[in-house]
């Protein structure tokens, strides 16, 4: 991490898929331990902005850091050209993803799908992986599942499964792309649940891109919102959803709060 205690930092972050420019200009600093919801409507860049964060998109600008390194370039001659993949692979390493989809192996048991990357990519001996993804498991809520194939869990324990899969990396920072739109409304409560166990319980550092303004209120230290590629208001849950200062911000609540 950072001496100063930022766990992310993007400064003037831009993104452009030909000529439409989807990130102007975007700067957000993360702190260890801190939840940020990153709340807007849809095209507004908040899917794009984190999937920057770690690499899976190119940005045109601007830099990101995660624990102080910076992601998927390196400074040449005071210009940032792009970084070779194996260490693009090692910084991708520090920062955990859940995307919609759950994107889980499907030839693989729960308990393989969580011990494939700690393995793989960090080298941690399979007994310690074995382990450590039964404690994730047990975690989520999802002990007795250990060895069924995704095939046959539901779409909420899918997506608990793809949560653990991230938390075994130990990663700096976890982020989450809508992780709940993709289930039905049953199960949104149960995802939802682990991640405000995250948050509370275990401090980890978040960034999550959300609809759930319920999540938004009860588990984010911090509430960002974006509109056309920009950061228009951030504030804690309560000036956000009591007194909102934008019109833009009143507006897009105003839709979405029943």
């Amino acid at each position: 991490m950072s001496s100063n205690g930022l766990v992310m930092s993007a400064k003037d972050v831009h993104k452009r898929f030909g000529r439409l420019e989807v990130l102007k200009g975007i700067s957000l600093d993360v702190s260890r331990g801190e939840v940020v919801c990153v709340i807007g409507p849809s095209g507004s860049g908040k899917t794009t902005f984190i999937r920057c964060i770690n690499h899976l998109e190119k940005i045109d600008g601007g830099r990101i850091e995660v624990n102080g390194h910076l992601i998927g370039y390196r400074e040449r001659r005071g210009k940032l050209v792009e970084d070779t993949e194996p260490s693009i692979a090692r910084q991708r390493a520090e920062i955990g993803m859940v995307f919609q989809r759950f994107n889980l192996f499907p030839h693989k048991t729960a308990l393989q799908n969580i011990t494939e990357a700690p393995i793989q990519v960090r080298g941690v001996p399979k007994g310690q992986a074995i382990r450590e993804a039964e404690a994730l498991l047990a975690r989520v809520g999802l002990a007795d599942k250990r060895d069924v194939y995704p095939g046959k869990l539901s779409g909420g324990q899918q997506q608990r499964v793809a949560i653990a899969r991230a938390l075994a990396m130990k990663p700096a920072l976890l982020l989450f792309d809508e992780a709940t739109s993709a289930l039905d409304p049953e199960m949104i409560g149960e995802v939802l649940d682990v991640m405000k166990g995250l948050a509370t319980d275990f401090q980890t550092t978040m960034i999550v891109v959300t609809h759930e303004m319920g999540f938004a209120r009860e588990a984010a230290d911090r509430v960002v919102m974006m509109d056309d590629g920009q950061i228009i208001e951030e504030g804690t849950p309560e000036h956000f959803f009591r007194e909102p200062g934008e019109e833009r911000t009143k507006q897009f609540l105003s839709k979405i709060l029943v």
